[in-house]
């Protein structure tokens, strides 16, 4: 039976971009086929009990923060808690991945690890057409065909957030293996236990 584990996030989740490259490097050691799923967390959060950074209480804030310096100097990974571009609307991002999918998945995955970057690492804008522009460049992919197809996208993107509220997905990142949910980047460890079954 192949391995096809379902990749639910969005392009300014931190945990996201903390994940993302582990998920990629573990599907690839366990022969899995990743279906790359951005999805709307504006939608997702009022209909999970979920709120958005800024409306969380100030003690989740700070805790989030001490979080996302922990995991940087875990991983070993380039990180700014605080990025001069969040929060930022990603729906053009989110919309830009979706596009690109007639180049195939690995396509898209590294366009969305360009784009997570681009947040995270890079301080930079990824609501702006100039960046998502680059960030396609960086992968070999065509932006300006990206962005003229995103549009087109918006059916599908809106397909994909309503199908992770039917799953049950409530926040990003979240796999989804044979009907199974595991949702954040530290969970990724159980995804690859199961994937190695």
């Amino acid at each position: 039976m192949s391995k096809l584990v379902d990749y639910y996030f969005s392009p300014s989740s931190p945990w996201t971009y903390l994940g993302h490259q582990r998920f990629a490097d573990i599907a690839r050691q366990r022969g899995a086929r990743v279906e790359v799923k951005p999805v709307d967390l504006g939608v997702i959060f009022p209909q999970s009990g979920g709120l958005p950074v800024g409306k969380r209480a100030p003690q989740r804030q700070a805790y989030r923060l001490m979080e996302l310096a922990r995991w940087k100097a875990h991983l070993g990974v380039p990180l700014n808690v605080q990025p001069k571009f969040f929060p930022v609307d990603s729906n053009l991002a989110a919309l830009v991945i979706v596009a690109a999918a007639p180049s195939g998945a690995d396509a898209q995955m590294r366009l969305a690890g360009a784009i997570l970057r681009a947040v995270w690492a890079e301080e930079l804008n990824i609501a702006e057409p100039a960046t998502l522009r680059a960030a396609a460049a960086k992968v070999g992919l065509d932006g300006d065909r990206l962005l003229a197809d995103a549009p087109g996208a918006k059916a599908r993107y809106d397909a994909l957030t309503q199908e992770a509220l039917a799953r049950g997905v409530f926040g990003a990142p979240t796999y989804v293996y044979r009907g199974e949910l595991f949702w954040g980047q530290d969970r990724l460890d159980f995804l690859d236990r199961v994937l190695a079954t």
